[in-house]
């Protein structure tokens, strides 16, 4: 009987510890929104030099900044984009962890020529989106951008940094 007690007893006081709560009503965590910063301009060309189409950049060129990259935006315009800037030219790899919007991932050789596309990368997903190729550049436009303007394998990529 005695041992009951007890084991009745621990069990209410868990119960109650465990359903214990400040008085306060527990509101969201406001974050303030990751808005474009422009630190660069592109241009993305044909190779016989005919502009594709010109766009405002974020450059990513610090392990930091490449790892989080376009995670946690709720938009970006269609003259924007992202190029992540590595210091050599290797096989790349690309995820969608809370990235909110789809992206069209651009994969460029050291002399700037696109090697290959992910096209279509969905919010969120975790999968892998390799390069196929070796790459040191990789632009990051909205979804559908790359076949709207026609880039394909061979065209190339011009940037610059702004003040």
């Amino acid at each position: 009987m005695i041992r009951k007690c007890i084991i009745l007893s621990a069990i209410l006081t868990i119960s109650f510890l465990s359903s214990c709560k400040d008085d306060e009503t527990e509101a969201p965590i406001e974050t303030e929104e990751i808005t474009f910063t422009k630190e660069g301009e592109a241009t993305l060309l044909k190779p016989n030099g005919d502009t594709i189409q010109q766009i405002d950049i974020e450059i990513a060129d610090n392990s930091y900044e490449r790892q989080t990259g376009l995670m946690y935006r709720e938009s970006m315009e269609d003259d924007q984009g992202m190029l992540f800037i590595y210091d050599n030219e290797a096989p790349r790899a690309f995820y969608m962890k809370n990235t909110y919007i789809p992206l069209d991932i651009i994969y460029f050789a050291a002399d700037s020529t696109a090697v290959s596309f992910q096209k279509n990368a969905q919010p969120q997903d975790e999968t892998s989106l390799p390069s196929g190729e070796p790459a040191q550049f990789v632009l990051e436009l909205n979804a559908g951008l790359a076949d709207d303007w026609n880039i394909e394998v061979g065209d190339k990529i011009d940037f610059k940094r702004v003040d």
